[in-house]
């Protein structure tokens, strides 16, 4: 039962980073579905956005009518959402088919962590969870090599196929061999949450991207949707902090290591995801590489982040967290601003150097820091707190998506501006966009030196983005210096009531 449990734990793990492959091919107007910019981070963020704010429903869920029977719906509607995006036939279809299959994946994740905390004894429970985390390091690192060969041999699509046998032989295992567990104290869904939380998100990542279209910051299009975004978010909020039982409990920010250790690692998350969008463009854009080889590349950081994860906690129960995760967060910073030596001909040992740095760092600050913030809290309350920290990283991811893509855009077009000043206006507009564009553009013109100007300008939007990641992680990595810049553990400041959310398996939901 084991087996298949982490099977579905690979199968979310595979989806976060396997489209990232495909998203060269899916901007190219012959070879994909000439998606934008902004559509192409909506087809990424739609999956992390569903995923964060469905986690608190999904398990409420599984409470009242069973984890298998909630776990069994996720893969089902993961694996139809698959079939979905390998035919969507627009970028619109893509982007509602990847919010499903967050969805189905926030309806996996608490699940399958629950149907573990009841099934296995407390001896083999600890076991049993460490093979469920590492399904994470295993998925991150299939992700990009099975998305490289898929795409060179077939076509874009083939990415979300993978994902159909990993479902079959999940939902035969989990309906032969689980369990149906229930809590005996039921949560409530929370409807309210659910929709304040998703709309506020999406309203102000909609405006975030939206304003990198053009870079006109003062449409109604662009403001609008960003001031009520974040209204929404903060009646949220207010909502959460008033319910005696809520789905998420914005109290436990009284907690200053709590708050900060959270913080820090949205901020890393917020960079990762930014670092991952643009480095796909990179490689297969700018630098000419195949999926596959594209895929190798990510190889050493994914192999990184493994270490890294094993390493880190053993570090720090000898130096403590600000010494290792604090300092660690600051190299993950300096390896985003390392960006800043790519060109377009850099030898790529220096970016796969750079990858794997980057990657033992990013390990050795997510497993610690997950554990030393849910460990301030009292024991009641753990389980909580490890369901906000799931949230809370998922946002990182949705708002790095939304902003840093839109930096990245932005300058991109400022960047081209200038070669594409001879071309008539609906060519020009044709090319302006993004690189792919201007690339299909200058090919159709049979002009080499725009495309030329393309990857140089591109390699300039990357530059500052990877700088304003850079910037985010520094102050990141401040909180979490000053936070645990003592190893006293502080006496916990939040009060302690009933945990909705406190099963055996729950807490350790974030070390995933």
């Amino acid at each position: 039962m084991l087996s298949v449990l982490v099977l579905s734990a690979v199968l979310i793990w595979i989806d976060t980073t396997i489209l990232g492959i495909a998203l060269e091919h899916l901007a190219d107007p012959q070879r994909g579905l000439g998606a934008t910019p902004g559509e192409l981070q909506w087809a990424v963020g739609s999956y992390a956005l569903l995923f964060a704010t469905a986690l608190f429903a999904a398990g409420a869920l599984g409470d009242r009518y069973g984890h298998r029977t909630i776990l069994v719906a996720g893969l089902a509607a993961f694996g139809a959402a698959s079939v979905w995006a390998a035919w969507a036939g627009d970028a619109t279809s893509l982007i509602l088919a990847r919010g499903l299959m967050g969805l189905g994946g926030a309806m996996i994740m608490p699940t399958s962590m629950a149907i573990i905390g009841v099934t296995f004894p407390p001896e083999r429970r600890a076991g049993a969870i460490a093979a469920w985390s590492a399904s994470s390091g295993l998925g991150v690192a299939l992700g990009p090599l099975l998305g490289g060969v898929l795409v060179d041999h077939f076509w874009w699509g083939s990415v979300f196929l993978v994902n159909l046998p990993i479902v079959a032989v999940a939902l035969v295992g989990i309906i032969v061999y689980s369990p149906n567990p229930r809590a005996e104290r039921r949560r409530r869904p929370d409807p309210l949450g659910l929709v304040l939380s998703t709309a506020g998100l999406a309203a102000l990542a909609y405006g975030l991207i939206e304003g990198g279209q053009d870079a006109d910051w003062a449409r109604v299009e662009v403001w609008a949707p960003i001031a009520a975004g974040l209204v929404l978010i903060a009646l949220f909020v207010r909502v959460e902090w008033r319910s005696p039982d809520p789905s998420f409990d914005p109290r436990l920010f009284r907690n200053g290591r709590f708050a900060a250790g959270n913080l820090a690692l949205a901020a890393l998350f917020f960079g990762i995801t930014g670092q991952m969008f643009y480095g796909n463009f990179y490689l297969q854009g700018a630098r000419g590489m195949s999926a596959l080889d594209t895929g190798l590349a990510f190889v050493p950081g994914a192999i990184g982040v493994v270490v890294g994860s094993g390493l880190g906690p053993r570090l720090v129960k000898r130096f403590g967290v600000a010494a290792v995760s604090g300092t660690a967060l600051l190299v993950v910073a300096a390896s985003f601003a390392a960006n800043l030596t790519f060109e377009v001909d850099t030898p790529l040992v220096w970016f796969c150097t750079v990858g794997a740095i980057s990657g033992v760092a990013m390990g050795a600050v997510i497993a610690p820091t997950v554990a030393a913030v849910i460990a301030v809290l009292p024991m009641d309350r753990m389980g909580a707190g490890s369901a906000v920290n799931n949230t809370v990283r998922q946002v990182g991811s949705v708002l790095g998506i939304a902003v840093l893509g839109t930096v990245l855009t932005t300058t991109y077009r400022d960047r081209i501006a200038p070669a594409l000043g001879g071309l008539p206006p609906e060519t020009r507009t044709a090319a302006e966009s993004s690189a792919e564009h201007t690339r299909y553009v200058a090919g159709a013109l049979g002009q080499p030196d725009l495309a030329a100007a393309a990857n140089r300008a591109f390699v300039d939007a990357m530059h500052v983005t990877a700088l304003s990641g850079a910037v985010i992680a520094l102050a990141g990595a401040i909180l979490l210096l000053w936070a645990f810049r003592t190893s006293r553990t502080p006496s916990p400041t939040i009060q302690s009531t009933p945990d909705r959310a406190a099963d055996p398996a729950t807490s350790a939901v974030a070390a995933s």
